[in-house]
């Protein structure tokens, strides 16, 4: 039986890909001679961002030529040549407009679907982030020993299910924290243009409201601070865990009842529906441990935990518990680090 992969601005699209092209399955040294990767990477402002190294490994993974891609303004002197860089691309395909700058998914899938007829790839690799997720359809967190099964997480992590792919052309997005170890300096790939669709554009950005930080960004920290629900307000979370963080160089996130209930910005809210992180320390305090939860932050190197409850669902994954009033807890933790 084989899932149906979820809906994407892309998998409309896929009917267009060379649908007379067909895989088989020979020996894994030749079918590496017969995959073709694009990896579509994601920048902001003229900066690759984490996304897309996590792109580009999981391609390298797969076998076989890597190509990446990335639209916007003036990308070829900046991303595209920071591309360019990392070891084991072919080429970069760059392709420079402002109408891209955005990468609304409307009028970024249409260019998109123009570049991988032309290079007719087998598999379409981003990463899964918003903009990976707005363009792209199956979320995967391991590669099998074939190139047409993938390992992807359902009922928030709880199961792990292998999704065979009849598709002519493989569209998934990847998980940073399965993919990684990319080298970004050494490479010499060839800049080339991309083709442009000059498609109609069917929607236009308006603005956008970022949360500037000095801490870590959350997705890429090897320390995170997550606060929860048992902090009871946002002057709470922000006295007792800001400080905390701060302490241990952390980056500072939130489970979904605590953006819920307007303690912290929906940029930091770990789990299922939010970010998926992997640090060396997740430390977290007030937070029972839900399934959407555990999904973003499971895959830790350390867990450790702070509730009052001795018996929540948070305890029955961490490395570490402390059964305590967080109030008192957190506080006297944040001077004993500081002190140390």
């Amino acid at each position: 039986m084989i899932p149906i992969a979820r809906h994407s601005a892309l998998r409309a699209a896929r009917s267009q890909l060379n649908p007379t092209r067909a895989l088989r399955q020979p020996a894994s040294s030749a079918l590496a001679r017969l995959l073709s990767t694009l990896a579509v990477l994601e920048q902001r402002e003229g900066k690759l961002q984490n996304s897309s190294l996590s792109a580009i490994a999981a391609a390298q993974k797969l076998g076989g030529p890597v190509t990446a891609f990335l639209a916007g303004s003036g990308v070829k002197g900046t991303s595209a040549a920071e591309a360019a860089k990392i070891q084991g691309l072919d080429k970069v395909i760059a392709v420079e407009s402002d109408a891209y700058e955005k990468g609304l998914p409307e009028n970024y899938a249409p260019l998109l679907v123009e570049n991988i007829k032309k290079g007719e790839y087998t598999h379409i690799v981003a990463g899964h982030s918003a903009f990976g997720k707005s363009i792209e359809s199956e979320d995967i967190n391991s590669l099998t020993r074939t190139t047409t099964a993938f390992v992807r997480p359902i009922y928030a992590g709880n199961a792990i299910l292998t999704v065979q792919s009849t598709d002519n052309v493989k569209v998934i997005t990847v998980r940073g924290t399965a993919f990684q170890g990319v080298e970004t300096e050494g490479g010499s790939a060839e800049v080339v243009d991309g083709v442009d669709s000059n498609a109609a554009a069917q929607t236009e950005w308006v603005s956008e409201e970022l949360a500037k930080s000095e801490r870590p960004d959350l997705a890429t920290a090897s320390r995170v601070v997550s606060g929860g629900r048992g902090l009871k307000s946002k002057e709470e979370f922000d006295r007792i865990m800001l400080p905390l963080a701060d302490s241990l160089g952390a980056a500072i996130g939130a489970s979904r009842a605590a953006v819920d209930s307007g303690f912290a910005d929906n940029s930091l809210q770990v789990g299922q529906t939010g970010k998926n992180v992997a640090p060396q320390l997740y430390l977290c305090a007030g937070i029972s441990g839900a399934i959407q939860h555990l999904a973003g932050m499971k895959d830790s190197k350390v867990i450790a935990a702070i509730n009052k409850d001795p018996e929540a669902p948070i305890f029955q994954i961490a490395d570490v518990g402390l059964v305590g009033d967080l109030f008192e807890k957190v506080p006297e933790l944040t001077e004993k680090v500081k002190s140390a």
